[in-house]
Order: structure tokens, then sequence, then C-alpha cells
């Protein structure tokens, strides 16, 4: 299954698939609120087993990456090679589905090439639901990804699906080297401002995060870094998270962003706490961890009023 399961923050239903490295390549289903899951609906258009690592979530569609990135069992069982590989010939696509679909037949495939994201950050519709937009970091020199990560730079984009035309756009939010882009998650599948990314040392090192703007590539195609706090000298941190503050009439990036921090000169590590607002992401929150916090990808954030549910 994968680990990132996206839910509606309005309906609280979750959205996740599994992906097999034999027919089916991919089953797409959900969880309604109360925990059941629903029937699968088996994706028998992926002809070949792909690396699908995560999925994105408007109000009315599913988005899935059929990437250059694939697997391969039999050489894998035969050979003992790699059971990843990259396919250079292949043309990146992706997938749009109807949320509630019943079977794949209103699955629809549009080709993107060279677009190869392993994160989706966020997704939604608009021109009246005419057009889907998904901002996720492309993996450049993809080629490399599996043996050569210090070549490996992701550059964080908006794509744009016209479902009429069926034309895919394309620009830049930032060339910076970003991945684990975090959102308020009550933004999940609807239109949002603010992205809160890790800058890539490449990963699993990450020296720092940054605040993204994404509205203003909507008017101006400059970078859209808007605030950054880099760690310092041997200071690596792991995926950030982004927790909002309890209040109704609070904007989009009223909250805190939360991760781990390593100094690899002293052998500290700390859990710091910055205020997602200001412009410098200023730490509000230092606390010396008793043992050190491996780099690690990915965790989740549970509050207090979750676990007393439990």
């Amino acid at each position: 299954m994968t680990a990132h399961p996206k839910i509606d923050p309005e309906t609280n239903e979750a959205f996740a698939y599994r992906y097999d490295p034999f027919p089916p390549f991919l089953t797409y289903f959900r969880v309604d609120p109360n925990g059941i899951k629903t029937t699968d609906v088996p994706i028998f258009s992926i002809k070949r087993p792909t690396l699908l690592h995560d999925i994105a979530i408007t109000k009315k569609y599913a988005i899935f990456s059929d990437i250059q990135i694939g697997m391969n069992p039999i050489k894998f069982i035969l050979t003992s090679g790699s059971l990843v590989g990259m396919n250079s010939r292949k043309i990146s696509r992706l997938g749009v589905i109807p949320r509630y679909a019943k079977d794949e037949s209103e699955m629809r495939w549009f080709d993107v090439p060279g677009f190869n994201n392993l994160h989706a950050i966020n997704a939604w519709e608009e021109d009246g639901g005419d057009t889907i937009v998904l901002v996720a970091p492309n993996i450049l020199s993809v080629e490399h990804t599996l043996e050569r990560m210090d070549m490996i730079h992701g550059c964080v984009e908006k794509v744009k699906i016209n479902l009429n035309s069926g034309v895919v756009s394309r620009h830049p939010i930032s060339t910076r080297n970003l991945d684990f882009g975090v959102i308020n998650p009550t933004y999940v599948g609807k239109k949002n401002k603010y992205v809160y990314a890790a800058i890539g040392y490449p990963p699993p090192k990450l020296s720092g995060i940054v605040k993204l703007d994404v509205s203003i590539a909507e008017v101006d195609r400059r970078d859209c870094i808007v605030a950054c706090r880099i760690f310092g000298e041997g200071c690596f941190c792991g995926e950030p998270f982004f927790v909002a503050k309890n209040n109704l009439e609070a904007e989009e990036d009223d909250g805190y962003v939360m991760l781990y921090v390593h100094n690899e000169k002293t052998g500290e590590s700390n859990f710091l706490v910055m205020d997602a607002t200001s412009p410098n992401l200023d730490i509000v929150a230092d606390v010396k961890l008793p043992r050190r916090v491996p780099y690690g990808f990915h965790g989740i954030f549970v509050r207090e009023s979750d676990l007393n549910k439990l």
C-alpha cells in the first residue's frame, strides 16, 4: 500500500491504492469515514509494473503517476538484479479517474514527457472542473535516481491538464532542489497557496526548509520561494510537517513547521518548531532529544485529541 494515502478534510475519507509487480499492477480503493474499505478498482491500463509512490486527489478525481521508473520482477527473480529500473523509452503520463469510480472505464491517461514525480504535494480543479492542477516535484536526471543520489534534482512544478482538450502544460515553481513538500492538511484536494519543502543535499540529507507561494507562478514566472531556513554546516533535517493552529478564522499559513535536525559534528538531535508565517521561519521551540532520530523519509503528526479517540 502507498505510504501516502490522501484524506479529504471535509468528507474524512481516505483515498489510497496498492501497486504490485504482477497484474493488476495498480489497484485503487478508498476507506470511508468509519474505516470501512471499499471494493477494489483494478487498473489494467497500466501494462507494466511501475513505481507508484504517491497519489493526489481533487474534489472529483484521483490522480496517478505512471513514470519512467518501473519494476522488473522477472529479472529480479532470475538474476538477482535490481527490482527497480529506469526505462528511458517510456513516456511518463498522468492518470485521472473519478474518486468514486467503480471500475476503470472512466480512467483517462495524459502523456507528460519528462515528468517523473514520486511525491505529489497537492491537486485541485479550476475552470469549473475543466482543468486539473497538480503541484509536485519532478525528478530531473531520473536515469541516476537508483545509483547516484548526489545527481538527483527535484524541481517543483505546476502541471495543468485540460480535461476537454487533453492539453497538458507545465512550468516550474522553483528551480531549487526540493522534495517532501507539505501543505496545511485542511487544503488537501483544493486550491492552496503555500507549500513547505525540504532542500535536498541530496536526500536523505536535507539541509534546510523553504516556504513556497505557488500563486506567484500564476502572474510571474519567477522563483516562488518566499521564506527559507538553512540549518548550518553539518546539520541535516528530516521531512517537515505543517501543523495548523486550531482557529477556524486562521490564514492558510497560520501554524507551525516541525521537523527533526541532526548535527553530525556534535552528535546532537533536536526537534524544532518554526513559525510558518515568519519570513525566516523563526524557531519558536527547540527541544534537545536524548538520542538521535534517523534521517528517515516519512512520519506523521498526531494531535492529542486524535490519540484520545483511540
